[in-house]
């Protein structure tokens, strides 16, 4: 029990309920419209290649199409959530307020990530009820859905945080999400299965750690993916690892925090 009070201390506790508070009282912007453009993208693609492809034997495109749309913005939000608070703080000056109390660097990470794992996760599990209307989907290993939509709102946030860190203004978070975490998401199969690709551009989909995320949780619904499962697991495991060393040694370092 002590040691729980020592992990889940008040200061961390209040940083996440902070950070919680930040993007719920405007849900509308960050939760709501997030849903809206999923729907917007399933409307469209479901009406024009539904009937038309067959990715996985017995499964629909529309079907298809959900689990992977559901992750995109489970992915984008938890990514900007992080990043846009913690620029948000440098850029008005108010995180000093934060850097002036007694909370490690751990516990400053903790709170961040996740944070923008919850609103990750809302906007994954409001648009999941919101499809509903739209397919019939299997839950062939619910354990694997939950499992992916975790790891993959972890390691967002994560890099969320990571380019919070490293941006010094709204123009530079705008770029890393416009030309890397955007197309990143969208080139991971979220629309197609990627073994429909050209050899080339099959070994490029398999360099993308966001294609894991997306193939494993699919996974979780249809008990077939493109690549096994394991090495999905693995990929999203060593990711997580990698982006959250990254973020605990920048945080130690005080890295574009003090000036």
């Amino acid at each position: 029990m002590t040691l729980l009070r020592r992990v889940w201390s008040v200061g961390l506790q209040t940083l996440f309920k902070k950070e919680l508070l930040r993007f719920w009282k405007v849900a509308v912007q960050t939760v709501l419209a997030p849903m809206l453009t999923a729907v917007l993208y399933l409307l469209v693609f479901a009406h024009v290649l539904e009937g038309r492809l067959d990715i996985f034997p017995g499964v629909g495109y529309t079907a298809f199409l959900i689990p992977g749309l559901i992750m995109m913005s489970v992915l984008q939000n938890a990514f900007a959530n992080s990043s846009s608070s913690l620029i948000q703080s440098k850029i008005t000056g108010n995180l000093v307020f934060i850097l002036l109390t007694p909370l490690a660097h751990w516990e400053f990470f903790a709170a961040y990530v996740a944070a923008s794992m919850v609103r990750g996760l809302v906007v994954g599990l409001g648009l999941l009820l919101t499809t509903l209307w739209f397919a019939d989907l299997q839950y062939a290993a619910p354990v694997w859905i939950l499992v992916f939509a975790v790891l993959g709102s972890a390691i967002l946030g994560t890099i969320g945080l990571i380019a919070g860190l490293w941006a010094e203004k709204f123009d530079q978070i705008a770029a890393f999400q416009n030309f890397i975490v955007m197309p990143a998401t969208f080139l991971s199969g979220v629309f197609y299965s990627v073994q429909t690709l050209p050899p080339f551009w099959r070994m490029v989909s398999h360099l993308n750690p966001f294609f894991y995320m997306v193939d494993g949780f699919r996974h979780g619904f249809f008990g077939v993916s493109d690549v096994p499962l394991e090495l999905s697991l693995g990929v999203c495991v060593v990711t997580l690892t990698v982006s959250v060393a990254i973020a605990l040694r920048l945080l130690a370092s005080g890295y574009r925090l003090r000036y």
